[in-house]
């Protein structure tokens, strides 16, 4: 399985994809309410200076949000774009192991077996850890260390 979600699983897409469309919507609202209420009222002579300028505002706001969600929308296909052009993520394949490199068949044998450890109780170590306490001779208090 991948890393990366799949698209249509991402939730900030859908809310990106959502939030543009409804930006969109509104916008298209405002503006044709707002731009009908005021061609009526100006052809009928019943308008007033609020419907006017005030309407022009809510007009020239509508268009924005309009041009936001466009924007949204425009940015949700190139995410979709740039997303199908990512290669898939492959398996890795399992690292090799020292028995893979020195040509391990699977069968067990007698050199499998580990080597029981043995303890020097008087220094306390593992013997199996290569120190050698036959090669050095503890320091005397004559004797430079």
């Amino acid at each position: 399985m991948s890393r990366t979600p799949r698209l249509t699983r991402s939730v900030p897409f859908w809310i990106l994809i959502v939030g543009s469309l409804a930006a969109a919507g509104s916008g298209a609202y405002l503006l044709l309410d707002r731009l009908g209420g005021m061609d009526a009222r100006l052809t009928d002579g019943t308008a007033t200076t609020n419907d006017v300028y005030v309407g022009q505002i809510w007009a020239v706001l509508g268009t924005v949000l309009i041009g936001a969600g466009l924007v949204g929308l425009a940015l949700a296909l190139t995410l979709g774009a740039l997303r199908s052009l990512t290669p898939e993520p492959t398996a890795a394949e399992p690292a090799a192991t020292d028995d893979d490199i020195a040509g391990d068949t699977g069968a067990w044998s007698d050199a499998d077996e580990p080597k029981p450890r043995v303890e020097t109780e008087e220094l306390g170590y593992d013997a199996d850890l290569g120190y050698d306490a036959a090669k050095k001779e503890p320091a005397t208090a004559d004797a430079p260390r």
